[in-house]
C-alpha cells in the first residue's frame, strides 16, 4: 500500500460521510483526485491533468446512459405537446389503483425486463409507460424511482439467473460450476430484494401520505412531462391518439425485438433509444410540418440539458471512482498506475477469514468495495477468486461466498449505493436526485444484504 493508496481510503471515507451528512460529495472528489493524481505521478501538474483527465474518461464511460435519459425525455416531450401522455396515463391508471398496487406493478414489471433484457433498457421503458401513471396515483417520484432500482438493478441484476453474465464471471474466476453460483445468487438476491423493497415502501409510508394530500398527486412528474394544459394549449390534439398509439405498439415491438434478436445490455439499449428517436422525428414532422425540422432539434436539446443538469456533478464524482478501476486508471494516470480500489480489497482479503458468518460478512463488503467503481461487474473476477482461494477446494463453500460477493458487488455498483453508476439513469428518467435516491435506498439495502449474507452462510455454504 502506496501513500496514494492511503489517500484513496481518506478519499472514501471523505466521500461516506459527506454523503452521510446531506451534502454533495463533489468538491471532496475533486480534491482527492487531485491530490491522488499529484502524489502518484509526482508533479503538480500532472495532478491537475489528472483531475480534468478523469472527468473526461467519466464523461466517455457515462455518455449512453446520458443519452438515453436525452432521448426518452425528449421523445416523450415530443409527443406530449399534443396530449398524448394523457391518453397514455388513462388507462393506466385504472390499474394504479392506490401508491401500493402501483409500487408492486414497478416492481414485478421491472424485474420481469430486468431479467431478459437488464435493467438498462428497462428503466426508460417502465419510467415512460408506468412512473407518470404510478404518480398519478399517489406514489412519491422517488418511492418510483427506488423500485425501479431495487427491483431492476438490485434484484434482478444481482443474481442475473437468465442471461448469467454475472454467475459466469464469479464461477470463472473461482474454478466452479456456473450453476452452483446462479443457484446460490439467485437466493440470495431474492431475499435481499424482498427485504429491501418492502422496507423502502414501509419506511416512506409518511412520504407518501404527504403526497397523496397535495396536488402532486394527481399530475405527472413536471421535470418529465409539460404540466397539466387546457385542450387549447396542445399543439394540433387531433394527432393525440395517433403518436399515442405509436408509442405504445413501437415499444411493445422493441420488446419483442429484443427476444426475437437476443439483444441484451447495450444493443437493446441501442434499440430502444434509436426507436424513440424516429418517434420524435415522426412527432415533430405530423403536429410542425416543415417546421418540425427545427423543433425537433429543439427537443433533443431540451433532452441533453434535462439530462446533463440532473447528472453533469455525477462526472468528478465518477471521475474519483474510476481511479480505483485497473481498467479505467491507465487512462487517468498512466500505464502502470495500479487499480487503487482493488489494491484495497485484497489488501482487506487478507484479514477476512476462511469460513463462518465473519467470512461471509467480509465477503459481502469486500464486495460493496469492488462496486464503489459504479461498475458492479468489475469486481466480480475479484470476489470470484478469492472466493475459490479461501474455499480450499470445497465447491459449495466457493460458491457461497462467491454468489455473496457478487450481489455485494452488483447490489452496491450495478446499482443502488453508488450515484455514479446506472442508477443516475433511474433518476434521470423520474426527475429526482441521485444522491437523494442513494439516501433513501441505502438502509433497505444494507438491511437485506446482512440478512441474504447470513442465510448464505447458514444454508448455501
Amino acid at each position: 500500500m502506496t501513500f496514494a493508496h492511503w489517500l484513496y481510503v481518506l478519499g472514501v471515507i471523505a466521500v461516506v460521510l459527506t454523503m452521510i451528512l446531506r451534502r454533495n460529495v463533489v468538491i471532496p472528489c475533486v480534491i482527492f483526485t487531485f491530490f491522488i493524481g499529484w502524489v502518484y505521478l509526482g508533479s503538480f501538474i500532472g495532478g491537475i491533468q489528472a483531475l480534468f483527465n478523469s472527468n473526461i474518461i467519466a464523461a466517455q464511460e457515462l455518455f449512453s446512459v446520458f443519452y438515453i435519459i436525452a432521448v426518452m425525455v425528449a421523445m416523450l416531450k415530443s409527443i406530449s405537446v399534443t396530449g398524448a401522455d394523457k391518453i397514455l396515463v388513462k388507462p393506466l391508471t385504472k390499474l394504479m389503483v392506490s401508491p401500493l398496487v402501483s409500487y408492486i406493478v414497478l416492481c414485478i414489471s421491472t424485474i420481469i425486463i430486468s431479467l431478459f433484457f437488464w435493467p438498462t433498457p428497462a428503466v426508460p421503458l417502465i419510467g415512460a409507460l408506468l412512473v407518470p401513471a404510478a404518480i398519478s396515483s399517489g406514489l412519491p417520484p422517488m418511492l418510483g424511482a427506488m423500485a425501479l432500482a431495487l427491483a431492476g438493478q438490485g434484484l434482478a441484476l444481482g443474481g442475473d439467473i437468465i442471461i448469467q453474465g454475472a454467475p459466469k464471471l464469479t464461477a470463472g474466476a473461482a474454478n466452479i460450476p456456473v450453476e452452483m453460483v446462479t443457484y446460490r445468487g439467485g437466493i440470495l438476491t431474492l431475499i435481499t430484494g424482498i427485504i429491501a423493497i418492502f422496507l423502502a415502501y414501509f419506511m416512506n409510508r409518511k412520504e407518501i401520505a404527504e403526497f397523496k394530500s397535495t396536488a402532486e398527486g394527481t399530475h405527472l412528474v413536471e421535470k418529465i412531462l409539460p404540466a397539466e394544459q387546457g385542450d387549447e394549449e396542445y399543439e394540433k390534439p387531433q394527432y393525440a391518439k395517433f403518436l399515442a398509439c405509436l408509442m405504445v405498439v413501437s415499444m411493445v415491438l422493441v420488446i419483442i425485438s429484443m427476444f426475437a434478436f437476443e439483444l441484451r445490455g447495450g444493443d437493446a439499449s441501442a434499440l430502444l433509444g434509436g426507436v424513440a428517436l424516429l418517434i420524435m422525428m415522426i412527432a415533430s414532422l405530423t403536429v410542425y410540418g416543415s417546421k418540425g425540422l427545427d423543433v425537433m432539434a429543439d427537443f433533443l436539446a431540451d433532452g441533453l440539458v434535462f439530462a446533463f443538469k440532473v447528472m453533469g456533478p455525477i462526472i468528478p464524482i465518477a471521475g474519483f471512482f474510476f481511479l480505483g478501476n485497473p481498467e479505467t486508471v491507465v487512462n487517468i494516470l498512466n500505464a502502470n498506475a495500479p487499480g487503487f480500489l482493488f489494491d484495497i480489497g485484497k489488501t482487506l482479503s487478507q484479514l477476512i477469514p476462511p469460513t463462518g458468518i465473519l467470512a461471509g460478512l467480509g465477503m459481502m463488503i469486500l464486495g460493496v468495495i469492488t462496486g464503489l467503481d459504479g461498475s458492479g461487474f468489475s469486481g466480480l473476477p475479484l470476489v470470484g477468486t478469492l472466493a475459490g482461494a479461501m474455499a480450499a477446494g470445497q465447491q459449495s463453500v466457493a460458491a457461497g461466498l462467491g454468489a455473496i460477493g457478487q450481489i455485494g458487488a452488483i447490489w452496491s455498483g450495478g446499482g443502488t449505493l453508488v450515484a455514479w453508476c446506472s442508477l443516475v439513469a433511474v433518476a434521470g428518467i423520474v426527475g429526482v436526485s441521485v444522491l437523494d435516491l442513494v439516501r433513501k435506498n441505502f438502509i433497505p439495502v444494507v438491511v437485506g444484504l446482512i440478512v441474504s449474507t447470513i442465510f448464505g452462510v447458514l444454508f448455501l455454504m
